[in-house]
């Protein structure tokens, strides 16, 4: 009796596992485009696309946002400077101009050196207002670059630091050729990733010091802090966000590893981060200053600032560091 039982229900268990098979095999396709459609958005940005705090969103826009992507829209620069200053034209190894603001000081004042200041992703030399000026009053020359696919920088895609090492390679190399002594270079989140990738790709990028805040330790994690920001699972979203960005860009985005760049760089470091940062964690930051191919290092932390500008959030204390770093 059981023998005819079992064997009655062979086509219909048959049926059953290819079903599953299907719906399985769906879910994961229709998972990939999603994550495929998102790192579409996280690597180009669109012109006067609305700018959209994930934290704020409603439940059904934001599951828009989740399936569909959300364009990011392209950082405007607005000259806000109160510092004199010019626009000057940088070319790139592969032929992209980038734009930059350059600071010098009087002729009768004896500047310190140059700074080199790289933006996070997504935002342009706009967004360093605030920090060049500090810079400047502390007396030191600004060199302050929009990164390709930025500002009005040239470029259609931006690929978190890869490619953008040419960009801080170029503005390194423009600084030297007008002159610039006592070289130090400056970044923010992104920016701050792309000097470690751009020192590790070229060894005649030889500043003084160097200057990184909030880091991300590699693309991975760059994708997992996007993908917390949307109070979503770290895991497998990270992981395919990644493949299908550096996907598309043609790149493999997990060989993009600031935590192991660091190894080469032999400078005097300063590290910054904040203590509520939920993009990058604290053990991105510390596995980075523990890399540091250099004795003098210093991890500042702030105990009261996120992933956002040290130096408008926590001025005084920021001010302080970063003028005895300076001035050691």
């Amino acid at each position: 009796m059981f023998r005819y039982y079992f064997k009655d229900q062979t086509p219909f268990m048959k049926l059953l596992l290819k079903k599953t098979a299907y719906i399985l095999l769906f879910i994961f396709i229709f998972f990939n485009i999603v994550c495929a459609v998102q790192a579409y958005h996280f690597t180009r940005f669109v012109d006067n696309a609305p700018r959209q705090n994930p934290a704020e969103m409603g439940l059904f826009i934001k599951v828009g946002a989740v399936l569909f992507g959300t364009p990011v829209p392209k950082s405007k620069v607005v000259d806000s400077l109160h510092i004199p200053h010019s626009t000057v034209k940088i070319i790139t190894e592969d032929g992209l101009q980038l734009a930059a603001w350059s600071t010098l000081h009087n002729n009768a004042v004896a500047a310190k050196g140059t700074i080199i200041m790289f933006h996070g992703h997504g935002s342009c030399r706009s967004g360093l207002t605030k920090e060049a000026e500090a810079f400047y009053g502390l007396g030191w020359n600004i060199l302050t670059v929009d990164f390709r696919d930025h500002g009005e920088s040239e470029g259609t895609t931006c690929s978190v630091g890869y490619n953008e090492a040419k960009d801080v390679k170029a503005a390194y190399d423009y600084a030297v050729a007008n002159g610039a002594k006592n070289i130090v270079l400056y970044g923010i989140s992104m920016g701050a990733a792309t000097i470690t990738k751009a020192m590790h790709d070229y060894s005649a990028i030889q500043p003084k010091k160097i200057i990184l805040e909030m880091p991300f330790g590699t693309m991975h994690d760059a994708a997992e802090g996007f993908v917390r920001v949307m109070n979503l699972p770290d895991e497998p979203l990270g992981t395919f966000l990644a493949f299908w960005g550096g996907t598309d860009l043609g790149i493999w985005a997990f060989s993009n590893k600031p935590v192991e760049y660091v190894k080469d760089i032999h400078c005097k470091t300063l590290l910054q981060w904040g203590q509520e940062d939920f993009r990058v964690t604290q053990e991105e930051t510390n596995t980075i200053y523990n890399n540091l191919g250099t004795k003098e290092k210093k991890l500042v932390v702030y105990a009261n600032s996120g992933h956002q500008s040290l130096c408008k959030n926590e001025h005084d204390k920021w001010m302080q560091n970063i003028t005895t770093f300076l001035n050691e």
